[in-house]
């Protein structure tokens, strides 16, 4: 390891004051793997050497570069099977029902990192509901902190390793064209896909967004302190119609944290209401 413990709290300190997430001791050798890969692209030896040049303030943009390295997070198309399960089944159908005077459902996929996410709900609403979508709009935005991560949710582009996490093989024919070494999403998915950057931390990178019928924010809350979660929830809140439902990941929750939302239930999926 190339990285010094007293490199690594900088590391941490740099991550936690720009995106508020916590790195806990133990994530020192994924610091480093991912910090190495910054260096390489800049022509340095190590991850401590790029270290000692932010520090040093000698390459501008360089940490905006280990934010970006450091907040890229696991992801894969259909992640856990069961919430898209409950999507088809009842939370969809449900949203198409009341939504159907409006003529608009707005969801928002937050930290969508490389887009599997978004890109698997408009796979599955193409898949179960075209009927409905002749007479309700439905509108898509993917957010992420990470304008690596959302340059390649735009580009729909992935390689066969990402492809074989998670898609069904008939998808995979239906939905996607062969580009050299990766897979690309058909234009008509890729347009169901709005992106923009939000800083989940940040309050004023919410400002813009509009009101939602459903909101995931999966298997991202895990990695900000209690009161950052809070926090979040709360403007989650605010961005959320009544009684629209909010999913999570799986070792995620509200409660203990506000009484803005309900428990619900469909199926084996724990999903939020807000109240």
């Amino acid at each position: 390891m190339s990285l010094s413990a007293p490199e690594f709290d900088f590391v941490c300190d740099l991550v936690r004051r720009e995106s508020a997430i916590v790195l806990e001791s133990g994530k020192e050798y994924l610091a480093e793997s991912r910090l190495q890969t910054v260096a390489r692209r800049h022509g340095l030896s190590s991850a401590s050497e790029l270290v000692r040049q932010i520090r040093r303030g000698s390459m501008g943009g360089l940490e905006l570069e280990v934010v970006d390295a450091m907040t890229t997070n696991e992801t894969s198309f259909f992640r856990d099977a069961h919430p898209w399960e409950s999507l088809r089944a009842d939370l969809l159908p449900e949203l198409f029902r009341t939504r159907r005077l409006a003529g608009t459902i707005n969801i928002w996929c937050g930290a969508c990192s490389s887009g599997q996410e978004p890109y698997s709900l408009a796979m599955l609403l193409q898949e179960h509901f075209r009927a409905e979508m002749d007479n309700v709009k439905v509108r898509i935005l993917a957010t992420d902190l990470s304008g690596t991560m959302l340059e390649r949710c735009r580009l729909g582009r992935y390689s066969q390793l990402e492809m074989n996490r998670g898609l069904p093989a008939p998808m995979l024919v239906r939905y996607f064209d062969r580009q050299g070494m990766e897979w690309e999403l058909r234009p008509d998915v890729r347009a169901m896909v709005e992106t923009s950057a939000v800083n989940l931390a940040e309050p004023g990178s919410w400002a813009g967004l509009p009101q939602f019928d459903l909101i995931l924010l999966r298997n991202v809350l895990i990695y900000f302190d209690v009161e950052t979660k809070r926090d979040i929830l709360r403007r989650v809140h605010s961005q959320l119609r009544p009684n629209g439902p909010l999913i999570l990941g799986s070792a995620e929750t509200t409660i203990g944290l506000i009484d803005y939302f309900a428990k619900d239930q469909s199926g084996k999926t724990i999903f939020y209401r807000a109240i």
